[in-house]
């Protein structure tokens, strides 16, 4: 009976490998480049990446043997991974080649139904998930996942509240407002006797009662819709007007006993004439230096 050498010296079988290259068929002598982007051909790009799909196909299916050891598992996993990467490659290739695109994102999913962790990088294939350190991998991100969701349902009750929820209809409760002004006459007094005790204050000194708007500002600043005019028309005199502004003013720091009013009212700003003659002043005094310091 013939060898395998013998074989393959003879007429027929390099005919069949001459017909084969022709054909664009796989041959035996012919082996996959070990880079993708060596391959122009868009037909051999679809011949290796299904010859890699197949010997992925043998690899997953041994993987599942349970005769198998923890080493044999592990390296198999990886063999798996090797071939997925250089098959990413080839598909890669077949893009910039203008084929047809194989790439895609599909999730791993575990028997929970939840994406297996790694599925973007490294991927564990059969009993490779029951492997030691695989394993808890497994269960942490699935303590995880369900941590995640105990957080987002207990977020998800405070979802869809009505504004009453947020307080947003408290000013039409009247005893509840009742309520907040005596807790705010409350820490008034409290705020004037730790005040009176940290000045040094006699006992029979007049403090100032608890500030609250008049009810005319209060109309004032919320007029009835049908009289918007008018209200404008009050409001413009009144901003234009600086002697209602200085009263104002006034008004709101005379609660405040011990210090003068001049000491509380904001600083006075430069008009713009005012700023442009220093901003002048300081460039001809620039200008000045600079001329007497060159003639120096």
């Amino acid at each position: 009976m013939a060898r395998n050498a013998e074989k393959a010296q003879s007429m027929l079988y390099r005919f069949r490998e001459a017909q084969a290259g022709e054909l664009g068929l796989g041959t035996r002598g012919d082996r996959r480049p070990r880079m993708a982007s060596a391959c122009k051909s868009l037909r051999d790009c679809e011949r290796w990446r299904g010859e890699l799909l197949r010997e992925i196909s043998r690899k997953v299916a041994k993987i599942q043997d349970a005769g198998l050891s923890d080493y044999e598992l592990r390296d198999l996993n990886d063999e798996i991974n090797k071939l997925m990467r250089e098959k990413r490659h080839w598909e890669n290739q077949m893009v910039a080649l203008g084929g047809a695109n194989y790439r895609r994102n599909v999730a791993m999913l575990d028997d929970d139904g939840k994406e297996v962790p790694g599925t973007k990088g490294y991927k564990y294939f059969g009993r490779a998930k029951e492997l030691p350190g695989v394993r808890e991998l497994f269960q942490s991100r699935k303590k995880e996942d369900d941590e995640d969701d105990l957080a987002r349902a207990y977020y998800a009750k405070f979802t869809g509240c009505p504004p009453a929820y947020f307080g947003d209809a408290d000013e039409g409760d009247a005893a509840l407002l009742q309520y907040e002004q005596e807790a705010e006459v409350e820490d008034w007094d409290d705020a004037c006797a730790n005040l009176r005790a940290a000045l040094g204050l006699p006992d029979d000194a007049t403090l100032p009662a608890l500030p609250r708007p008049a009810p005319s500002s209060a109309a004032a600043a919320a007029p009835p819709s049908g009289d918007a005019p008018m209200s404008d028309a009050g409001s413009d005199s009144k901003d234009s007007d600086p002697d209602s502004k200085e009263k104002d003013h006034a008004g709101s720091e005379s609660h405040i006993a011990f210090l003068p009013a001049a000491a509380l009212r904001a600083p006075a700003l430069p008009s713009p004439a005012e700023m442009e003659a220093v901003l002048l002043a300081l460039r001809k005094r620039a200008l000045v230096e600079e001329y007497f310091g060159a003639g120096a």
